[in-house]
């Protein structure tokens, strides 16, 4: 009898661990991929859609969403303190109207002087409405904390916030703690250092076991073959969006050298497709993709980059995507570096001209 009920113990937990790790998944075809690559790209640089508000502060990180026939864009100003996240409105996706600040520096808090928001729940159907849900009655926001001066300086997590309604520039409400750190006790040696931006989603199928999936970048204390330091994207799961915990033992994507991170999920048919950006384990800052079937096990795209640098306004970096299909056309958002400093601008799959905030 105790043989058994030690056969029964061994046995239930070895099936935990095989669930929270899944089974490896069937890897996406080559075929498949390609067919992705040529439904996504966006060969024609529409340019600058958000500039820099003046020389002092910088613009990033763009997320737009849509609600009663609007567009909305949220994206984080750095103003050499910090990280505040402000709010944007579009009748057309390619002309901008700033509208005001979702999240201010505050006092005395452990996010005082970096709140970069991302919006949460957006609809990851591919062409489909990229309407906001809410849960409980709310609008949620995810975004990256600290309390440290400077460029993503200190040791970051990643906070909670809801609001009643995201198309009106309202502070939003923040839970009082961060949800995930660096120092957690579950951190894993890919996250043990930092935590910068995430995205969270709502899993129907549940396929993790969890209704709320949190893809996040992150940094461990391991360095790469150069002793440098490398972002890797992982995974969390929520049941309430304010208790959330890691997925596996492994990132999802990593090159465990320079920058894999700013996941956005979008989904077609039964296929996942990850967008996210690659930088310095080859020279710049480029976007790229992933494929899934599950959420978990990934097929990395092994072909062009979806953006690289090109142009004078995206020259050095070309990186951060929102990638969504709206009436026939691919509008691939993200932030460009060069002459015009840090701004962000729009790639499509149709050449819509040029933009009139400069090349």
């Amino acid at each position: 009898m105790k043989f058994l009920i030690t056969s029964v113990f061994v046995f239930w937990g070895i099936a935990k661990a095989f669930a929270q790790s899944g089974p490896p998944a069937a890897p996406v075809s080559d075929a498949k991929m390609r067919a992705v690559f040529e439904e996504i790209k966006t060969p024609y640089k529409y340019g600058i859609v958000v500039p820099q508000p003046d020389a002092g502060r910088m613009v990033d990180s763009p997320t737009v969403f849509r609600k009663g026939g609007s567009w909305y864009m949220t994206y984080i100003i750095f103003d050499g303190k910090g990280y505040e996240t402000w709010l944007a409105k579009s009748a057309d996706l390619l002309h901008w109207t700033t509208q005001g600040k979702l999240m201010s520096f505050t006092d005395h808090t452990w996010d005082a002087t970096q709140k970069a928001g991302y919006v949460a729940l957006v609809d990851t159907e591919w062409g489909g409405s990229y309407e906001v849900e809410t849960f409980r009655n709310r609008f949620w926001l995810s975004y990256l904390g600290g309390s440290e001066k400077g460029y993503e300086a200190g040791r970051l997590g990643i906070g909670m916030a809801s609001a009643k309604d995201l198309s009106q520039p309202v502070e939003v409400a923040r839970l009082p703690q961060p949800v995930l750190s660096a120092v957690d006790p579950d951190a894993r040696w890919y996250d043990n250092k930092t935590i910068y931006k995430s995205l969270v989603i709502r899993d129907q199928a549940k396929k993790t076991g969890y209704p709320f999936v949190m893809y996040y970048n992150a940094k461990g204390e391991q360095p790469d073959a150069k002793g440098n330091g490398f972002e890797n994207i992982a995974m969390a799961v929520s049941s309430d969006l304010t208790h959330w915990k890691r997925f596996g033992q492994e990132p999802l994507i990593t090159r465990k050298t320079g920058i894999c991170g700013d996941a956005q999920i979008a989904k077609m048919g039964d296929l996942y497709v990850m967008f996210y950006f690659g930088a310095f384990w080859k020279p710049g800052a480029f976007e790229r993709f992933a494929c899934s079937y599950d959420l978990v096990n990934w097929t990395d795209w092994q072909g062009e980059d979806l953006i690289a640098p090109s142009e004078p306004y995206d020259k050095t970096y070309a990186h951060k995507p929102w990638v969504i299909k709206w009436k026939g056309v691919v509008y691939h958002f993200y932030n460009a570096v060069g002459e015009k400093g840090r701004v962000i601008a729009v790639a499509t799959s149709k050449d819509l001209g040029k933009s009139p905030l400069g090349q």
